[in-house]
């Protein structure tokens, strides 16, 4: 498909990976877990200290044996998804901790809204994946909020679902509940059932809790997005394509390390660098500079044939305004025509990943539909061209009667929820509404509407009675 938006050229990609490979044997990536380094050892890598040096050879042979697709299997089945090649997931928000509401003011998340949050992923139309920390509840301990945000991802929602990744218990625990709800470990071993955020710490290196918890996952066989956020100016070099070295080297590394505990392992290549702000010194995640690293890394992504992650509908804007929605479109488009695979952050984030709102949940839902539209063909068959209806009605006529358009007419094009098509007159009759009042009286329908979905009783007490076990601990 021709698209005007190529950030980098394949020459240049190649240029970025001689660079990468060259800061990998050189320099070498720090991992702080010694079994990480252990695992390096014994596959015959350099290691100094708490430093590995990875070689170009390593790095080829592991990208050997990681998948360019995957499914990850969902309680009901028919909610399976495919990760890689041509496929778009899209997730919503993730790791804010904070509500805003249309009046300009912010709280704190609770869980209840963690759980409003899972209950419209399960009832969009739009939404492939249920997230993890879509809001971090304030209203529970942090040490065992993970527990309760897995909890209702399982119960509330029949989606896949993302994992805890916090540190090497999270990622247990995220194990253990699965297994609970899948029949045993054994049941999920190698068989993916939900996909982990494990993030770099830029630059050039992993925390101890990031390591271990990939070695959990990939040891069950899990897929991991290693994920890298690169503020260019600040975690890495100002320029884009500096920061894009230094992200993919990092990315491979943790790549690499994933395929040394278990060939084969899902692994997607995510990033979401972006520029700092050289005015205020803060990151930028509505600027258009983040929708060229998008592109970047679909680029990259596809030369190393693995699956590809970005950020989707993001926005420095405190309100659903018209700020956010210019960002949110620029960003989500450049993911969708990239060719990004699994797209987090798809709906509802503001303010610079700090804030989550209900509103933009709703407006951002309807543009992810509005963009899956646009990726499906045109229908050109016989049929659909209808030249008998053509002649049938003929020089100067009309096809709003005519049989053919009647049986198309609620099917043939994207119908929103959220964007008007009425006359100003019709506007002003239902109240003048904006689009930020039309999608919180379609939120609250939702949630007013929603339905548990089926889960069989004792898999549900099993999970809850870990739960408490694992509070008690």
């Amino acid at each position: 498909m021709f698209d005007r938006m190529r950030a980098i050229t394949r020459k240049q990609v190649q240029r970025i990976h001689d660079a990468s490979m060259n800061l990998l044997e050189t320099t070498g990536i720090r991992f702080n877990h010694p079994e990480a380094l252990e695992i390096f050892k014994q596959h015959g890598i350099k290691v100094d200290g708490n430093v590995a040096f990875l070689k170009e050879d390593d790095v080829l042979k592991a990208l050997e044996t990681a998948p360019q697709q995957f499914v990850i299997h969902a309680r009901r089945p028919a909610n399976d998804i495919v990760v890689g090649n041509g496929h778009l997931a899209l997730a919503p928000g993730y790791g804010a901790p904070y509500i805003m509401s249309l009046d300009g003011s912010r709280r704190k998340g609770l869980t209840a809204d963690y759980i409003n949050f899972c209950k419209l992923v399960q009832t969009s139309d739009h939404l492939d994946v249920n997230g993890y920390c879509m809001i971090e509840p304030a209203d529970v301990p942090s040490e065992s909020a993970h527990l309760d945000m897995l909890f209702s991802n399982i119960v509330y929602c029949n989606k896949p679902f993302m994992g805890s990744p916090g540190d090497r218990q999270s990622a247990i625990d995220a194990i253990e509940m699965a297994s609970i709800a899948w029949g045993g470990k054994e049941n999920i071993r190698n068989k993916p059932v939900m996909i982990s955020n494990i993030n770099s710490l830029s630059p050039l290196q992993f925390s101890g809790e990031m390591a271990a918890s990939l070695i959990e996952f990939a040891r069950y066989g899990q897929p991991c997005v290693i994920a890298v956020l690169i503020i260019a100016g600040l975690t890495g070099p100002v320029t884009m394509a500096g920061a894009l070295t230094i992200q993919n080297a990092e990315i491979l590394a943790g790549i690499t390390l994933a395929q040394l505990v278990n060939p084969g392992n899902p692994v997607v290549y995510g990033s979401t660098s972006l520029p700092m702000d050289m005015l205020s010194g803060v990151i930028s995640i509505g600027a258009p500079e983040l929708s060229q690293f998008v592109s970047a890394t679909a680029q990259l992504a596809r030369f190393y044939r693995i699956p590809s992650r970005s950020g989707g509908s993001l926005t420095d804007a405190h309100f659903p305004d018209i700020q956010a929605g210019m960002e949110s479109a620029l960003i989500l488009a450049a993911a969708v025509r990239s060719g990004i695979n699994f797209v987090l952050h798809s709906c509802g984030i503001l303010g610079s990943y700090l804030a989550m709102s209900y509103e933009k949940f709703i407006i951002d839902e309807e543009l992810c539909g509005m963009f899956k539209k646009l990726l499906e063909p045109i229908e050109v068959t016989g049929d659909t061209i209808s030249l008998d209806t053509i002649k049938d009605v003929g020089i100067g006529g009309l096809y709003v009667t005519h049989d053919k358009t009647l049986q198309r007419c609620r099917t043939e094009y994207f119908l929103p929820k959220i964007a008007i098509r009425q006359t100003y007159d019709d506007w002003v009759d239902n109240g003048m509404l904006r689009a930020d009042q039309r999608a919180t009286k379609l939120m609250q329908q939702r949630l007013e509407s929603y339905v548990k979905p089926d889960i069989d009783p004792a898999i549900e007490r099993g999970l809850a009675d870990y739960v408490k076990l694992r509070k008690r601990d």
